[in-house]
């Protein structure tokens, strides 16, 4: 019997609300939010959020909690267990990525370095 991959991506209900929210205001006609990393950082890499307007052929498409997120193929061993939350603070608030994969980070937290998960 074949082990099942874990999720690249789970949303915390605070996450999914906000996204919720974001997608029912948005104008476009969009399928889902893509999520992935690049290059860039004093550290090596930046996550990257944006509205997905189609899927891709090879993209992982998750449901999770009513929102659908699509990640690039590229991105998925740098992703894999990571949780999506949406945090509130007196000065700042935002999305927050929860990587077991980071090995390191920037002192400003904009970057980080993520090692390919081992399955």
């Amino acid at each position: 019997m074949a082990r099942e991959r874990p999720k690249a991506i789970r949303l915390t209900d605070r996450a999914a609300a906000h996204l919720q929210a974001i997608m029912a205001r948005s104008e476009g006609k969009y399928v889902g939010l893509r999520v992935g990393v690049k290059n860039g950082g004093c550290a090596g890499m930046e996550y990257t959020m944006e509205y997905a307007e189609a899927a891709n052929p090879l993209d992982e498409v998750i449901e999770d909690k009513g929102v659908t997120i699509l990640i690039d193929p590229k991105a998925i061993l740098f992703l894999i267990g990571t949780e999506m939350d949406y945090e509130t603070d007196k000065f700042s608030s935002g999305f927050r990525f929860n990587n077991p994969n980071v090995t390191d980070a920037c002192g400003c937290g904009e970057s980080v370095t993520i090692e390919p998960a081992r399955l």
